[in-house]
């Protein structure tokens, strides 16, 4: 056995190296290296039983010509939440390995829970609790009315034992809860470190492919909100979701960054209650709940989630400000983007914000990244700044150019849809978005540039 000697491994990118170093040589990030006491012990994989078990599980793998290559796939296996099975591509995947992230106490364990116990009703499961007793999860099934249910538990977090338990019981699907608490024998680092997460979630993957087991592996992410770890975890795994929401609202998404299966920027979305997660089948209509229709500084901008139009209220105030710089905040929208829409907005409709306070929000904690929120944005903002409120009715999309174009965004005829099921009446859009679009019940509204979008939402 070779003499542990401490390391410091990147938390990014997992390289390790002999001292410390305020950056990273090998991704460039700073602040990344932490000490770890000890490596990998100096034993081959081949002498330690444990570590190899799994190789003679694979079959050899040969060389094939592509033509020759079967692409028919196995059917994919319902969790039994439809939200769920939307953002993972229809289904679970035989072999596939899943990495949920999300914050502390956003529901994560809670999600997991719900949808084993409806898998557990034709699929064999095993759920692997690292942070909790078997006691802890019980009184949460109770809790959810699941306690019923055919699922098997396993409290452990020794790698070792959770893959003899695996082998001895085959289940369909596996789940992890969480893989920062794992650790392996082979390793003398603790459980959570670089090495530990790396070495755990190798080897599970290898099972997961090798057995062909539904693999779920649950993650904790850091005050950054990425995910814990070295980010060669998010590469090993095929698909990767974060669950994300205000902790003081009762809605819940989860998205989909990454999918070898599947669509990703999914969302599926869920509403917290007393006896677990509900799915949200309309979250259009709960996220424009508007106390208020001639409210200053609010529009209702028609987003895109994946597949799915989402209605959202965009809020905005403008208020005269005392600094120097005046101050550009922004909650669920990108802030490098408003600034830039203000100085569109000055050059090209004529209102000079630059004295002014400017605050933007998407209303029920959603995230809105795409730039067909350009032109919500702005009408909400001048809708402050003017004391005007917009027309009853309305809802607006499209991006904004530098030059101050309005242009046309992707699945419009899907947005409109949209609008007229929720019963809107008016809708700004882009020119570009107008071709063979119909509709008897929206008075649509086509604008090239900002200026004809300003004067028809404040001329009407």
């Amino acid at each position: 056995m070779a003499k542990a000697k401490t390391v410091y491994a990147c938390t990014s990118c997992g390289a390790q190296f002999p001292k410390w170093t305020g950056q990273c040589q090998d991704c460039g990030d700073w602040n990344t290296l932490q000490e770890e006491l000890g490596i990998a012990k100096s034993i081959p994989s081949s002498s330690n039983p444990k570590a190899a078990r799994f190789e003679g599980f694979a079959p050899k793998a040969d060389v094939q010509k592509l033509p020759s290559v079967s692409t028919q796939s196995a059917p994919r296996s319902g969790t039994g939440l439809k939200e769920l099975d939307r953002v993972l591509g229809g289904g679970l995947v035989p072999g596939s390995i899943i990495l949920l992230g999300g914050d502390p106490g956003i529901g994560k364990s809670t999600l997991i829970l719900q949808s084993l116990a409806l898998l557990s009703e034709h699929k064999s499961t095993l759920y692997v609790t690292g942070e909790e007793s078997a006691e802890q999860v019980a009184l949460r099934a109770q809790r959810l009315g699941v306690q019923d249910a055919d699922l098997a538990l396993l409290a452990d977090n020794q790698l070792e034992s959770i893959l003899d338990v695996a082998i001895a019981h085959k289940p369909d699907v596996l789940v992890v809860d969480s893989i920062q608490t794992l650790y392996t024998d082979t390793l003398q680092s603790a459980p959570g470190s670089v090495a530990q997460v790396r070495e755990t979630a190798s080897r599970l993957v290898r099972y997961g492919k090798q057995t062909k087991t539904i693999v779920i592996l649950v993650g904790h992410v850091t005050k950054e909100g990425a995910l814990a770890g070295p980010r060669v975890l998010e590469h090993m795994v095929d698909t990767v979701l974060y669950f994300e929401g205000e902790q003081n609202s009762t809605f819940r998404l989860i998205r989909a960054i990454k999918n070898r299966f599947g669509a990703v920027n999914e969302i599926g979305v869920f509403a917290m209650t007393d006896a677990g997660l509900k799915e949200v089948t309309n979250p259009s209509a709960m996220f424009i709940k508007r106390t208020q229709d001639d409210a200053t500084g609010s529009v209702v901008l028609v987003s895109q989630e994946g597949t799915r139009p989402l209605l959202v209220e965009v809020q905005a105030l403008v208020d005269q400000s005392s600094l120097a710089n005046p101050r550009r905040v922004t909650v669920g929208l990108d802030n490098q983007r408003l600034s830039m829409l203000l100085a569109v907005v000055n050059r090209h409709a004529g209102f000079s914000l630059y004295d002014q306070d400017v605050f933007v929000n998407v209303i029920g904690g959603v995230k809105v990244h795409e730039p067909a929120a350009d032109l919500a944005i702005l009408l909400a903002v001048l809708s402050s700044f003017r004391n005007r409120g917009l027309p009853p009715g309305l809802a607006v999309f499209g991006e904004i150019g530098l030059t101050g174009e309005v242009r046309p965004v992707q699945r419009g005829l899907d947005r409109i849809k949209e609008v007229e099921k929720l019963g809107f009446t008016r809708l700004i859009m882009p020119q570009g978005n107008k071709s063979g679009i119909k509709s008897s019940k929206l008075d649509i509204v086509t604008v090239n540039n900002l200026e004809q979008a300003v004067r028809y939402a404040f001329d009407y």
